[in-house]
């Protein structure tokens, strides 16, 4: 008996315990599993750097525009000076309502107006401008779905391959008639691997998720109360008869 115990105790530790080692015992369908995280994890932190990077130069670009709007200087002069294609989310809403005020005014609209050709040229800007919002918000939200999906999905799948590996485990030991170490142990670890799989593909992506979900509703809130400044500084340039 003792001999037997300690054959098996020779047998669970000549096994290969290392990362690679479970990945290369795993069943098929384990290590299908453990590739499927693995692939999402990898493409989880090539989204989080991503939006890092692109969360930084807006917030960066909206002081610098900050800086220059609210400087005193000619609203003309700037809109030239950033050209049609700006960088930060709020130049380019600064673009679009200058874009339409300027066709406004080669059309004389923004001289002497009252009521409702007033309320009309407004409208214009104020929808051009959301328009940019939303446009520049879908792109800085893109690929937030998918970190939600891996965030909510991954814990699931890693449990699958968690039941598949002690599945594997219980008919070794009908198999073989032998509870040993030996028999047990390659598909319980299997199976803690896929589970430990599936949380470093999770953790880090719900705690992005809400990271960049808390910075991206700043940002929206930064270019609608921008919006809506703009929109009642034209306007009272629009009662100064366009000056």
């Amino acid at each position: 008996m003792a001999s037997e115990l300690n054959l098996a105790t020779a047998s669970a530790q000549a096994l290969d315990m290392s990362v690679f080692g479970l990945f290369m015992m795993a069943d098929p369908v384990v290590k299908a599993v453990m590739l499927l995280l693995i692939g999402a994890s990898v493409w989880c932190w090539a989204i989080i750097f991503d939006k890092m990077t692109r969360i930084r130069r807006q917030k960066r670009g909206a002081v610098e525009f900050d800086d220059l709007f609210w400087s005193g200087g000619s609203l003309d002069d700037l809109y030239n000076n950033l050209g049609d294609e700006p960088d930060s989310a709020q130049a380019k809403v600064f673009v679009s309502a200058m874009r339409e005020w300027r066709r406004a005014t080669v059309k004389g609209l923004t001289s002497g107006l009252r009521g409702e050709l007033k309320s009309s040229v407004l409208a214009r800007i104020e929808r051009n401008m959301s328009l940019t919002i939303t446009r520049e918000m879908d792109r800085l939200e893109r690929g937030m779905n998918f970190l939600a999906s891996i965030g909510s999905v991954s814990p699931f799948v890693g449990l699958f391959g968690t039941v598949w590996g002690i599945m594997n485990s219980f008919t070794s030991i009908a198999e073989s008639k032998n509870t040993s170490l030996a028999v047990v142990a390659p598909g319980i670890a299997e199976a803690l691997f896929a589970t430990a799989l599936g949380l470093l593909a999770a953790i880090p992506a719900v705690a992005a998720y809400n990271k960049f979900s808390g910075d991206m509703d700043k940002i929206g809130t930064s270019l609608d109360v921008f919006a809506q400044e703009f929109t009642t500084l034209l306007g009272r340039q629009l009662d100064e008869g366009g000056q």
